[in-house]
């Protein structure tokens, strides 16, 4: 796959892909974090004197149009950062739009209407989709994907205008992705380490089954460590378990064991009666729980002894908080982990939004290799899927 920084883009027009489903409040954006990621594309294309038509989704319209999901905020928003005017388009397709397109000239910037107004965008089949995604091609003469998070989604924007284009490329944002989640893990520095926390093992089965053989350290934190304690016949008292995945639980902590991967549960947790507790009713061993007692964070003997683990760790790919860190009472094991990747010499990379929040709520988001911009399209990847965004980008490419 060729990137943007490889092709002749003078006096051309780029159709981008970016990732611009931002939080609104109102018509305000409340983290604006997705939109600069798509700047040093944006600023590079500029630069070369292309012209860009930028298209993206927001919310959740479902083939709709819904005024209050409008990408005006977002235009406005971005035309400030670029420090020129980002004209609105009033749709995605369409002889107006056609018109607007043609018409750009190089250095401007127009944005195209909300993808997802358009309930081709998300068919589930190429026949669903139709020819929505050739008819946003053909408004440019090169494709650009730079939206991570919609990466492992089969959208017409994502897969089907790839496709159709005469040219295509990775932006500078994907092309990160891409050289730190393929290239990079294919052979990472070792000793290699997963941090897996969150809520539910269901969630991340795919991912924890692909990394056992592959890295060295597994450790496993927040509820879903839960489940692995109670398949060990450990008490969980109160807390959040997948009841149905006890076997699994069982098969993995087994092939970890045969595929020599060292997997890491907690020894002592700190417990709430209620997740709005704000000091907790105590830390206990593993061996023991008060029967109303909930699981909320990984106890100080836990904390030791994952970052013994990550301080040594030569590549740490981090997905999922160590207990409910929203509540500061319960933040401690979360805070300390992050605070351990950080400070890692070697390569340490971070995905999931929670994880993400975690880490800008730490002020340490500079002291990370990388901090991938998907959370789906994250998980996917660790579990060893070609993305569709990828595959696309390919075919194309071989054109």
């Amino acid at each position: 796959m060729r990137s943007i920084d490889e092709l002749k883009l003078s006096g051309k027009k780029l159709l981008i892909r970016v990732d611009y489903n931002v939080p609104l409040k109102g018509d305000v954006i409340t983290d604006d974090n997705r939109i600069r990621q798509s700047v040093p594309t944006l600023e590079y294309a500029l630069e070369q004197d292309a012209a860009l038509i930028l298209c993206a989704h927001l919310g959740r319209p479902k083939g709709t149009v819904v005024p209050e999901l409008t990408m005006k905020p977002v235009a406005d928003h971005l035309a400030k950062l670029l420090g020129r005017p980002v004209a609105l388009a009033p749709d995605c397709v369409g002889p107006e739009v056609e018109k607007m397109a043609a018409s750009l000239k190089p250095g401007e910037v127009l944005m195209l209407e909300n993808l997802r107004f358009r309930a081709e965008e998300t068919g589930k089949t190429p026949e669903d989709r139709g020819d929505f995604g050739a008819r946003l091609a053909g408004l440019a003469d090169v494709y650009v994907g730079d939206a991570f998070g919609v990466a492992h989604r089969a959208n017409a924007s994502v897969v089907d205008a790839p496709r159709a284009a005469g040219e295509c490329c990775l932006g500078l944002l994907l092309k990160k992705e891409w050289e730190y989640l393929g290239e990079m893990l294919r052979d990472p520095g070792r000793p290699y380490v997963a941090v897996s926390g969150g809520a539910k093992v269901s969630g991340k089965l795919g991912v924890i089954n692909n990394l056992l053989g592959k890295v060295d350290d597994l450790i496993i934190g927040g509820a879903m460590a839960n489940t692995f304690l109670l398949a060990q016949g450990k008490p969980v008292g109160a807390s959040l378990v997948e009841a149905d995945l006890l076997d699994v639980a069982r098969g993995v902590l087994a092939d970890a064991e045969e595929k020599g991967t060292r997997l890491h549960l907690p020894v002592d947790v700190v417990c709430g009666r209620s997740v709005e507790d704000e000091v907790p009713m105590g830390t206990f061993g593993t061996g023991w729980l008060p029967e109303d007692a909930m699981i909320l964070d990984i106890g100080p003997r836990t904390i030791e002894a994952y970052v013994a683990v990550l301080a040594k760790a030569g590549t740490t790919v981090w997905n999922g908080p160590m207990g409910l860190f929203e509540n500061p009472a319960f933040a401690d094991g979360t805070m300390a982990v992050c605070r351990t990747i950080a400070g890692n010499h070697g390569v340490t990379i971070v995905g999931g939004g929670d994880t993400d929040v975690v880490v800008h709520q730490a002020g340490l988001e500079k002291d990370f290799s990388f901090i991938s911009t998907g959370g789906g399209s994250f998980l996917e990847f660790l579990e060893g899927k070609e993305l569709p965004a990828f595959k696309a980008l390919k075919e194309c490419s071989k054109k």
